[in-house]
């Protein structure tokens, strides 16, 4: 029988999506935190967003995975809200 010629760590198709989506959330947190108006307060957050994303890249289980997604856009939601009623 013919060794797979897949490496040892490919990704199940449901991995690959979940991957992209916590990629994604990523990106936009940064680019959402980039119109901080305040410097301090922008590396701060910068900073937090870093040692969240960090401190849960070891994460396996499916649920969990989703569960900390959805807090994600919770909280990119919220920091959106809160920089349109600054500028307002």
């Amino acid at each position: 029988m013919a060794a797979s010629r897949l490496p040892a760590a490919t990704l199940t198709l449901k991995q690959f999506i979940r991957r992209q989506q916590v990629l994604l959330l990523y990106r936009r947190i940064l680019q959402t935190i980039r119109q901080v108006p305040n410097d301090s307060d922008r590396k701060y957050l910068k900073d937090w967003a870093r040692e969240e994303f960090k401190r849960n890249k070891s994460a396996t289980e499916e649920d969990t995975i989703r569960m900390m997604i959805t807090q994600g856009n919770m909280q990119l939601k919220e920091l959106e809200k809160t920089l349109a009623l600054a500028k307002s």
